[in-house]
């Protein structure tokens, strides 16, 4: 069964790649633009997993298990990760179709989450992960378990909320002006796959079908999971450097996956280049990847461990995650987009300012204006001739 885990992640990295799905841009367009396009269709994809899960549930196929909220961790790890996502230029499964399509930007971000992720999780930074972890503990798992009650309420109003986004993102897109569409090159099925523009909504319905299918897959190779990216890329690392076999499982198999399937769907849709950005740009994906792999770590999942998979669950690991990873991503687009694009912005104005102060002509002064005006006013009168 673990063959499935390399199917499943090349099918979600085709779907990825081909309907742009970017967990970073949703969460930067709700602080940049301010727009919520994107995370409605992320709001969706998470309400239908949650669904599957329940179902599933139900069933007895799986039995998933809430982890205990750590709040110290899940706070300034999930922080981090947005900070992190933000300097990388994408998310953690963003970064592995980014970098199938030829970024090497993300091909550095990569390698730099992978190698904190390991490090943050079995290396010489994982002291410092217990001890985060350790710091504020409690004992709740799901919220309507804390609140006290059944968990098909909490996915009811789950159900009620996304319902809700997705008629007024409907709504929206019905009254905009439709975009100019070039005339198809491909038919059929080619055409709608690698050619065709996949609407938001519909990436993220697939994207949580996807994330169904993977659970009963995954639980049935022996990983009780669902999708997940920081512990499958830490493992790979493992499997790369020390040859421990023991960790290649179906996670691994999955993040392998995603980068092939990207790949493929690149290539198909003529959209695979290899692009080589500036040394600062690079600096900046290291120093992401960084963030990423020890906030992941730190936080016990990235944007999908945490921000798909465990709000689907319903449970508070999951939720605090996603709002603190929202919050760290506004942070660093302040800093990076925002707080620059406004110093430009006053820049231009002062420099207009100036230049039309420079070309204006000198209003005429009091004194000189009304010189002229007195002298007549005061000049003698002659006297008559006699």
């Amino acid at each position: 069964m673990l063959i499935t885990g390399l199917i499943i992640g090349a099918v979600l990295g085709l779907v990825l790649q081909r309907g742009r799905f970017c967990i970073t841009g949703a969460f930067r367009d709700l602080w940049v633009s301010h727009s919520s396009r994107w995370f409605t269709a992320f709001l969706l994809a998470i309400t239908i997993q949650a669904l599957g899960v329940s179902l599933l549930t139900f069933l007895g196929v799986i039995a998933p298990e809430a982890p205990k909220l750590s709040v110290i961790a899940t706070v300034l790890g999930s922080f981090l990760f947005g900070v992190g996502i933000v300097l990388a230029g994408g998310c953690a499964t963003g970064t592995y179709y980014r970098a199938g399509e030829g970024l090497v930007g993300s091909w550095f971000a990569l390698v730099a989450y992978a190698l904190f992720a390991a490090a943050a999780k079995t290396g010489f930074l994982s002291p410092a992960t217990a001890r985060v972890k350790g710091l504020w503990t409690t004992g709740m798992t799901t919220i309507p378990a804390t609140i006290g009650l059944p968990n098909w309420v909490g996915v009811a109003a789950l159900c009620i909320v996304s319902a809700f986004a997705v008629h007024r993102q409907i709504r929206r897109e019905s009254a905009r002006r439709p975009a100019v569409q070039l005339p198809a090159q491909r038919t059929g099925l080619n055409h709608l796959l690698f050619e065709y523009a996949w609407n938001p909504l519909a990436t993220g319905a697939i994207v949580g079908v996807i994330a169904i299918i993977a659970w009963p897959l995954s639980w049935a190779s022996g990983r009780p999971d669902g999708l997940g990216i920081t512990t499958p890329s830490a493992n790979l690392v493992s499997v790369l450097v020390t040859g421990d076999w023991s960790r290649l499982d179906w996670g691994v198999l999955l993040v392998a996956g995603i980068m092939l399937g990207s790949y493929a769907a690149a290539r198909a849709s003529g959209e695979f280049r290899v692009r080589v950005p500036s040394a600062l740009v690079i600096q900046r994906a290291i120093v992401g990847g960084a963030l990423m792999g020890v906030g992941a770590a730190w936080a016990g999942g990235c944007s999908i461990g945490n921000a798909l998979v465990q709000t689907s669950l319903l449970s508070w690991q999951g939720w605090i995650a996603l709002v603190f990873q929202i919050l760290g991503v506004g942070g660093a687009a302040w800093a990076t987009l925002i707080r620059p694009r406004e110093q430009r912005r006053r820049a231009r104005a002062a420099q207009a300012t100036a230049e039309t102060a420079e070309y204006e002509p000198a209003a005429p002064s009091v004194s000189e204006g009304a010189a002229p005006e007195m002298a007549v006013q005061h000049a003698p009168t002659p006297s008559p001739a006699r």
